[in-house]
C-alpha cells in the first residue's frame, strides 16, 4: 500500500530527495506521492521532519 503525504506538508522537498524511485514530487498545494510507482518502502516518512507522510 502506498505512502500518502497530507496537508502537514512543508514542502521543504526532503521525501522526494530521499525516494529511491522518484514517486515524490511537488504538487499544487504540497508534496505528492505516484501511488502507482510507490514502492511503500518508507524512507520518505522517515525523513519528513513534520510527520507528514503515513501509510495509506
Amino acid at each position: 500500500m502506498a505512502h500518502v503525504i497530507s496537508d502537514e506538508c512543508v514542502s521543504c522537498g526532503s521525501c522526494a530527495a530521499e525516494c529511491p524511485v522518484g514517486a515524490i514530487a511537488e504538487g499544487a498545494a504540497h508534496y505528492e506521492i505516484d501511488a502507482d510507482a510507490c514502492l511503500d518502502c518508507g524512507a520518505c516518512a522517515a525523513q519528513c521532519p513534520v510527520g507528514a507522510i503515513s501509510a495509506e
